[in-house]
C-alpha cells in the first residue's frame, strides 16, 4: 500500500471520515455532532495498514476539516485522544468532554 493512493473524505450523512486506499475504504473515524462540537467516538484502520501512519493521516485530515468548518473536537475515542495529546497544534479546537 502506498500513502500516495490514500485519501480521506468526509461522509456527512454517516457522521464519519473515511480513509480510502486504492479505492477501498480501509479506515474510519466516526463522530457524533453536538452543536458546534464533533465528538469522535471510534477510529478503526485495517490491520494491513498498521505502522504506515494511515491512522494518523485519517485523524490529521479529519481534524483539519473540523478546524476549517469552525467546529470543535471532543476526543472520546482513545486514538483521537492520544493523537491530539501528542500534537499541540490541535489544542485550540479540542474540548475535554
Amino acid at each position: 500500500m502506498n500513502a500516495n493512493h490514500a485519501t480521506v473524505r468526509h461522509d456527512h450523512q454517516q457522521q464519519r471520515y473515511v480513509l480510502d486506499v486504492d479505492g477501498k475504504a480501509l479506515g474510519v473515524a466516526s463522530y457524533q455532532q453536538d452543536g458546534d462540537r464533533q465528538i469522535f467516538t471510534h477510529t478503526e484502520v485495517d490491520p494491513s495498514l498498521e505502522g504506515q501512519g494511515m491512522g494518523s493521516k485519517l485523524i490529521r485530515e479529519a481534524l483539519d476539516d473540523v478546524r476549517q468548518r469552525g467546529k470543535r473536537v471532543v476526543p472520546q475515542c482513545e486514538f483521537v485522544a492520544a493523537y491530539v495529546k501528542k500534537h499541540d497544534e490541535w489544542s485550540d479546537i479540542v474540548d475535554t468532554q
